[in-house]
């Protein structure tokens, strides 16, 4: 007797069909090349218009079908001693660099699926930050948010997210996570509050920020590296950039200037400098000409050095020393000082490596229990359609996240284990009530069991809401798709099974 499909049967295996799209049909679907995730801010293919999330699919003519064929493109071209020229191709653009140096380019394979895995399993670092000595409200945690991202964003870090959560108690905090990054990165770049200040004596001129600062050059002749020297220490480069402020700023700097007196033993110059400090931290101190006395000039010259024990080690040094300061410039100071409260990091080897595990033992642990069952209700089609009602489940989940783009980590795997867990013991319940007593109708059974099934979800998705918010968000993930799983259970997968074994048993 052939097993008629109901129109709950059917309803599975379109959500099934949806959530297979949902997966595996990529905005790159069937499209090859080398997906770019990073473009340094200040290089000449960013400046050209090269970005983060467009695909490489050629250099110099010749195709690129992976991110291996592009890393030996570049290998085998660079480093030049003269500047040689590179036509990077995209699907809808050409650029063409000149350069002795390879590109400035990091890139990756196309995703074969639209699941995107958290840092847990990609590999990263991720910083629970809060105010050092304050309690902030929803509003400031926005602020900060705000401010945090614009500054991660000029200062060239890509694929990093930054939200504000919050725990149980009412405490706000900023999340962090930056793929990729070690935790020695992520401290830096949050420890520091970056109050940047440039003072004639105890008077400040300007500060950070687009209150003061209209522009900072970031490339071209008004910024880069301009000398190196060696001492006995090692090396030590040089570099200036320029800082164009506001009339207001100007009118301040003319101000302050204008009753200064000419310095004495160094004729040309006026007897005060301009002092910058980063954090209270004296940087660099600069003589200003005795032409700019009184004078409303909006451009001025901030320099630097970076020291190294080699004359690359300076440069880099250098290069580092002088965007962290062009960094500060543009966005200001952050509005208060913070604290990390939890840092985690993990390598993306340990992340697929973890991955592969709990796939192994996740398919070992449904392949155990339909053999259970098979030796306790010596029916091998009941077994098959709990296989395919629990691995449904799994594929619905994932459906569902790659569609909302939910980050899978470590706490959102743990879910959907828990979610298999809650749908075995369902199911076993409506195997164990289709079992009962014979004298009445199956479709009474089959009911009998959904009201214990029903009371089962609603205590989980009452222990689960307040998860959501719990450790600060941290368990969100789990919330999520545990959640998912057992509404989905409920209102889809359940109902099918049951539907089955009705018709198994009929």
């Amino acid at each position: 007797m052939k097993l008629k499909f109901t129109w709950k049967i059917w309803l599975l295996i379109i959500l099934l069909a949806l959530s297979l799209i949902s997966i595996f049909v990529t905005p790159n679907f069937l499209q090859k090349g080398a997906l770019v995730i990073n473009v340094d801010s200040n290089s000449t293919a960013f400046e050209q218009g090269l970005r983060q999330g467009q695909v490489i699919t050629a250099i110099d003519g010749q195709k690129i079908e992976s991110s291996e064929e592009f890393l030996r493109i570049i290998q085998e071209k660079f480093p030049s001693e003269e500047n040689i020229k590179t036509i990077i191709q995209t699907k809808d653009s050409e650029y063409v660099l000149y350069s002795k140096t390879a590109p400035e380019i990091i890139v990756s394979e196309l995703p074969k699926t639209n699941i995107k895995m958290g840092l847990d399993l990609a590999g990263g670092s991720r910083a629970l930050v809060q105010a050092k000595d304050k309690k902030l409200t929803p509003e400031e945690v926005s602020d900060l948010v705000s401010i945090t991202s614009n500054r991660f964003n000029v200062y060239g870090i890509s694929d990093i997210k930054i939200r504000p959560v919050s725990d149980l108690t009412g405490n706000n905090f900023m999340l962090i996570e930056i793929a990729g990054a070690t935790h020695e990165d992520l401290e830096k770049l949050i420890s520091e509050q970056g109050k940047f200040e440039a003072k004639v004596g105890e008077e400040i001129v300007f500060i950070g920020g687009d209150k003061d600062i209209t522009s900072v050059s970031r490339s071209g002749q008004d910024s880069g590296i301009y000398s190196c020297d060696q001492f006995q220490q090692g090396h030590v480069c040089n570099f200036r950039f320029s800082v164009y402020l506001s009339e207001k700023a100007a009118e301040k700097f003319a101000d302050i200037t204008k009753d200064l007196e000419v310095n004495a033993s160094n004729p040309g110059y006026l007897n005060k400098k301009i002092d910058f400090y980063l954090d209270d931290n004296l940087v660099n101190s600069l003589q200003i000409s005795e032409g700019l006395k009184g004078s409303v000039t909006t451009q001025v010259s901030v320099s630097g050095s970076g020291k190294g024990e080699t004359r690359d080690d300076a440069i880099l040094n250098a290069e580092e020393e002088m965007k962290q300061l062009q960094t500060v410039l543009i966005t200001g100071s952050l509005p208060f000082k913070l604290e990390i409260v939890k840092l985690d990091t993990i390598s993306p080897t340990l992340g697929k490596g973890f991955l592969k595990s709990i796939f192994l033992a996740g398919l070992a642990a449904l392949l155990a229990v339909a053999i259970i069952i098979f030796f306790r209700y010596k029916k091998f089609k009941s077994s098959i359609a709990l296989l395919i009602t629990s691995i449904s489940e799994i594929i619905i989940i994932l459906g569902v996240a790659s569609l909302i783009k939910w980050d899978l980590d470590l706490p959102s795997i743990a879910g959907i284990l828990a979610t298999i867990g809650t749908g075995i013991d369902s199911q076993i319940i409506v195997l164990d009530e289709a079992k009962q007593d014979k004298f009445i109708n199956i479709k009474q059974r089959l009911k009998r069991a959904f009201v214990i099934i029903l009371g089962t979800y609603f205590t989980a998705l009452a222990a689960l809401i307040p998860l959501y918010w719990a450790v600060a968000g941290l368990f969100k993930g789990f919330a999520i798709t545990t959640i998912i799983g057992i509404t989905t259970g409920v209102l889809i997968t359940r109902p099918a099974f049951a539907d089955m074994i009705r018709k198994i048993e009929e």
